[in-house]
């Protein structure tokens, strides 16, 4: 059996976007990101070596987002996929990562992508 878990409002600071002044100063992000993994053994027996660590994609996260410098958000959402994969597994995770305050004149909203991937899994 799946469990959904997320981690929520991962704040990242990262060097993205068009604008040279976007990856050389940096900006504000925030994560969401869902996983779907087998944790019924650490469900129904609070086995802790049966469960995620997800203090472990938080730091890998951390320092991807510390490390990159690209043009575009779908970019950056792609390696995050790529991040979680490679602690996970091929299983079905949903991100939903936000620009938190994009350099537009007159707009002080923020940009954000949806991505999911093996979400035919469940």
């Amino acid at each position: 059996m799946c469990i959904r878990d997320s981690i929520e409002s991962l704040n990242l600071w990262s060097h993205v976007g068009v604008l040279d002044h976007e990856r050389l100063l940096g900006q504000s992000f925030l994560l969401d990101f869902t996983i779907w993994i087998d944790l019924e053994s650490a469900a129904l027996n609070d086995e802790l070596s049966k469960t995620a660590d997800y203090s472990l994609a938080i730091k890998s996260i951390q320092q991807l987002s510390s490390e990159i410098n690209c043009l575009t958000i779908e970019h950056f959402s792609q390696l995050i996929f790529e991040r979680l994969e490679a602690l996970y597994g091929f299983i079905p995770i949903q991100i939903f990562l936000k620009k938190c305050n994009p350099p537009i004149n007159g707009f002080s909203g923020s940009v954000s992508i949806k991505r999911s991937r093996n979400l035919h899994l469940l």
